[in-house]
């Protein structure tokens, strides 16, 4: 699977690994001025963030990476932070009204918050490449095909926030992000020869990096354990397991621990099933060098 899918896919979200939803946009918190305005209230109330962390009900990794504008706070942070520091309704305030970037589709805000502090990201996709490991040509091709149409501006809206995105790759070594990708992935062409080369080459300098996994289910393989269609699964810092499945408009976000569970066993099982980490590459070098 891979870490790190994209909020959305082709019609969908922006975040995510196609096209995006063209109506709603996806909050972008301005992170550094939350972060400051937590701080200093908890400063006031006289509290290391040592002290606040176990009060508040978050690790103090959590804390001390809210407070730097590193990752969004999690969704009851804000409120249980505003009453246990006496804040006014400062901090809830702050939370509420943070500046929205075009770009991110809201259905898939609640994935993206936990995405930018998980500790693992795990992906599987059958229909497209995923947003995280996209070349801007061949991102580019996919809002170009998006019906109905998108205007240029939407566009680059829409490439910036994916291109965006795909820093967590590189900003976070120390999350794993783990791919698994369809070999008919590769052999559609879409966007044309030249974009699928270079589509190829792009994927294989990624899994190069230590914190990157990309395995590659062959075309032909008698036992699949990820016909229901693609899934992610996500690791929080404080080791809670979510899971994110995506239909053509919208995503489904999933918590219940029973949900979770069957897609980690079909994760695992597909994990198995695909070809290892070096013989994903030599399959993509092969695929390369057929061009």
């Amino acid at each position: 699977m891979t870490h790190g899918t994209d909020g959305s896919d082709s019609a969908y979200g922006t975040f995510g690994n196609g096209g995006t939803s063209r109506t709603e946009s996806e909050p972008h918190y301005n992170l550094k001025m939350f972060g400051e305005i937590v701080k200093t209230f908890r400063k006031r109330a006289r509290l290391t963030q040592e002290q606040f962390a176990p009060l508040v009900g978050y690790s103090l990794e959590t804390v001390a990476s809210i407070e730097q504008g590193r990752r969004l706070p999690p969704p009851d942070f804000a409120e249980r932070a505003d009453s246990l520091l006496d804040a006014f309704g400062v901090i809830l305030a702050a939370a509420k009204h943070l500046k929205r970037r075009k770009g991110l589709a809201s259905w898939f805000r609640q994935w993206a918050l936990l995405e930018l502090g998980a500790l693992s990201l795990y992906t599987y996709e059958c229909r497209l490449i995923p947003g995280l490991l996209q070349t801007p040509a061949y991102a580019r091709t996919l809002f170009a095909d998006q019906l109905p149409p998108l205007d240029d501006e939407q566009i680059e809206a829409q490439l910036a926030a994916r291109l965006e995105r795909q820093e967590l790759l590189r900003n976070r070594p120390n999350t794993a992000f783990s791919f698994i990708l369809e070999e008919h992935l590769f052999l559609r062409d879409l966007g044309g020869e030249e974009v699928t080369t270079e589509l190829i080459d792009h994927i294989l300098d990624l899994s190069e990096l230590r914190n990157v996994d990309i395995q590659i289910m062959p075309l032909v393989r008698h036992h699949h354990a990820g016909l229901h269609g693609p899934m992610q699964l996500l690791e929080t810092p404080e080791h809670q397991w979510f899971g994110y499945l995506e239909g053509q408009e919208h995503g489904q976000f999933i918590s219940d621990p029973k949900v979770v569970s069957v897609i980690q066993m079909r994760c695992a099982s597909m994990r198995s099933q695909a070809l290892s980490l070096d013989d994903s590459k030599s399959l993509m070098r092969r695929m390369r060098g057929a061009r």
